[in-house]
């Protein structure tokens, strides 16, 4: 049974985007949303503290962002490379990147930026490129460094002039193109309350790429491809989870991106995590999924037709989230990368 995209829209003013805050704000405004009874309530992020118990495990994204937007020339004109994921690592190094103009730039060309050349390998029906660099990946992470530029959303006005200010205050792995925004509501004085309280916390890391950007392009959510994107599942992390869903103890996602680290590996593993995972997750979770691992869920507000909706209309029911969006709306909520949370149970 096919499943229209149009089933997860909505109507959003303009205004109520955000597009000027970046850093951590744990005053935004936080909505709760009971998934079984449907029942709403409007408080600040900080009141979170007091929606934690002792034993409850809250699990993080802690990718760090990399500058991935990079200028060069080629063939006299200028171009723009969008890194997305090292797929191919040695003495040479290669990359997914979107190319803008990409309709001018063929297979063969080479992109010179800085003092770098760079050969365009592929070009995918996606839209996607493999670019090739005379570099390692590290050695690119570190290029990009000095001659990139961070790859905030179309909608933000506002530059950071500070890469730190797109970035969450636990972020450690380096390797994505977006921050997993859900996190930015927590400061490091937050966090040491949650702690204080007996809440667990723990970490997995998945470097966001264009599987979770990328808009849905098709008419039904059953024909989109998602991209695989890379998680990392440590013992540690998986440890803690697995004792927290022995003892029935809630584990918490912070993040749609989580939520996909977490609910993708397991799926792979027959309903479990396994002792530790490094790889690559390419699940689109839609209505009908069964959530083995998360038990609740802290998020911000999602783009309409965004995979991410869909990820949350499947975990609290489709009629129950675009209701709370609508309350949201008027209520003034902000939406999207740097708007107000939701913390769904």
């Amino acid at each position: 049974m096919s499943t229209p995209i149009s089933q997860f829209s909505y109507e959003l003013p303009k205004e109520l985007i955000a597009q000027h805050s970046v850093e951590p704000r744990d005053s935004s405004k936080l909505m709760l949303l009971d998934r079984t009874t449907g029942e709403i309530q409007h408080k600040h992020f900080y009141d979170i503290v007091d929606e934690l118990v002792a034993g409850d495990v809250l699990v993080f994204n802690d990718t760090k962002v990399f500058r991935a937007r990079m200028m060069g020339t080629c063939r006299e004109l200028d171009v723009e490379a969008f890194l997305l994921r090292c797929v191919s690592s040695a003495t040479h190094s290669v990359w997914q990147a979107l190319l803008r103009p990409g309709k001018k730039i063929s297979v063969g060309d080479v992109i010179v930026i800085d003092d770098l050349e760079v050969v365009v390998r592929e070009k995918q029906e996606d839209g996607v490129a493999l670019l090739e660099f005379p570099l390692d990946e590290a050695s690119i992470l570190s290029f990009t460094d000095t001659h990139g530029s961070i790859p905030i959303p179309p909608y933000v006005n506002e530059v950071p002039d500070d890469a730190n200010k797109y970035q969450t205050v636990y972020a450690r792995e380096v390797g994505s193109v977006a921050a997993p925004t859900a996190g930015f509501h927590f400061t490091n004085e937050l966090l040491e309350k949650i702690k204080a309280k007996g809440v667990e916390l723990a970490f997995v890391t998945l470097h966001v790429g264009i599987g979770t950007f990328r808009p849905v392009q098709t008419e039904t959510i059953e024909e989109h491809i998602m991209h695989a994107e890379f998680v990392t599942i440590s013992k540690e992390t998986s440890e803690t989870i697995r004792l927290a869903k022995e003892e029935g103890r809630r584990v918490i996602a912070v993040g749609t991106t989580t939520v996909r680290s977490l609910e993708g590996v397991a799926l792979l593993f027959g309903g479990k995590l396994p002792e530790e995972f490094s790889g690559d997750v390419n699940m689109f979770i839609k209505p009908g999924f069964e959530f083995k691992v998360i038990d609740a869920l802290i998020t911000n507000f999602h783009l309409p037709k965004s995979t991410l909706l869909v990820l949350v209309s499947a975990f609290a029911g489709r009629e129950s989230v675009l209701h709370a969006y609508e309350e949201a709306v008027r209520e003034k909520y902000r939406f999207f990368s740097f708007g107000d949370a939701m913390f769904i149970t």
